[in-house]
């Protein structure tokens, strides 16, 4: 099958956006399917305003309309609601094709932090974008009933996957910190509630893994932290396997790729009890917990670290690609000839 993703979010931008289209788009490639990412990179681009290191595409209208008509897709799938996948909406409207969209970033409340907008609006703005979707992918249960209350349509759970064979236990030996280790991993934004992380009177060491345009902020106000910036993710596999507990102050996001690549590290973690964390975690055992959810983030950091690493290992292993693919194919609107 011939396969259009477009994207706004797309190497060599660090996220799990990109972690998860790359990991979907390697599999899809290698099970012999035609792929064809238009994204940022091939055209211009002007940095995303407060997130420099985000390109957003500009005048890119026909250049996605080019290069989906070259491609002949047989379907399209819009994975972000930047530039690109606007163009390429209007394109596939004009040309009568259906196509897919899914929802990575609960948008409405990251922009709400910044501009305190009403979410009525800000949701408004992303249902019109996923309105003619025919099917929007979404990551939880808990995100499909918020889409649902805010009257998106043709909603379908799509689950995350995380790569066993890269996220591994490896020892300890990657960081040399006094223990125990709590790890942060992931973009450094005001929506992922660093601070409530940072400030937790915790023993040990606190280390963040990650670059965004608060890292800079963050640094001067915790130097007793240690900021580290992955190159690859054989590095970044070290960094989580040689932490002791994940600490995850998200409020806002929709799954929680790096909960997974944790796990699958043998490290347990520690979050607050709100969709996302919770949604990883909900089929885990009771009597073999993975990790710890509680309001109070320093009581669930402490707790997390008597929790097993085999447990942690064996339900992470549980998030197969194989699945994730098999639905993603499933979900996928045909595009007639």
């Amino acid at each position: 099958m011939r396969i259009a993703i477009v994207t706004d979010a797309w190497h060599p931008q660090p996220n799990g956006v990109v972690r998860v289209l790359s990991s979907l788009h390697e599999r899809l490639a290698g099970a012999g399917h035609e792929m064809a990412v238009i994204s940022p990179d091939s055209f211009c681009t002007i940095p995303c305003p407060t997130y420099n290191e985000i390109p957003l595409a500009v005048g890119a209208g026909r250049g996605v309309a080019r290069r989906l008509d070259d491609f002949r897709p047989e379907a399209v799938h819009i994975a972000t609601e930047g530039p690109l996948g606007w163009a390429a909406r209007r394109h596939c409207l004009r040309r009568g094709w259906p196509f897919t969209t899914a929802y990575h970033t609960r948008f409405p409340q990251y922009l709400y932090a910044r501009t305190h907008l009403p979410l009525s609006w800000l949701y408004g703005v992303i249902r019109r974008f996923h309105s003619r979707s025919s099917g929007i992918l979404v990551p939880s249960h808990s995100v499909f009933d918020e889409l649902r209350h805010w009257g998106f349509p043709n909603l379908r759970q799509w689950s995350h996957g995380v790569d066993t064979r890269v996220f591994r236990p490896q020892g300890k030996a990657a960081l040399d910190l006094p223990r125990p280790v709590y790890l942060f991993v992931g973009r450094l934004t005001i929506d992922k509630n660093i601070p409530a992380f940072l400030d937790l009177p915790l023993e040990g060491s606190k280390v963040v893994v990650g670059s965004g345009p608060q890292r800079a902020e963050l640094m001067r106000r915790y130097p007793g932290t240690r900021f580290i910036i992955a190159h690859g993710d054989a590095e970044l596999s070290a960094y989580f396997s040689a932490a002791d507990v994940l600490v995850f102050p998200s409020r806002t996001d929709t799954f929680g790729l790096v909960l997974l690549e944790a796990l699958a590290s043998g490290v347990p973690v520690a979050a607050f009890p709100v969709a996302g964390p919770r949604d990883v975690l909900a089929d885990a055992f009771p009597d073999r917990p993975v990790g710890i959810l509680d309001e109070d983030l320093a009581s669930a950091a402490r707790r997390a670290r008597a929790l097993s690493p085999d447990d942690c290992r064996a339900y992470a292993e549980r998030f197969s690609w194989d699945r994730v693919v098999s639905q993603f194919l499933d979900y996928l609107a045909p595009v007639s000839a």
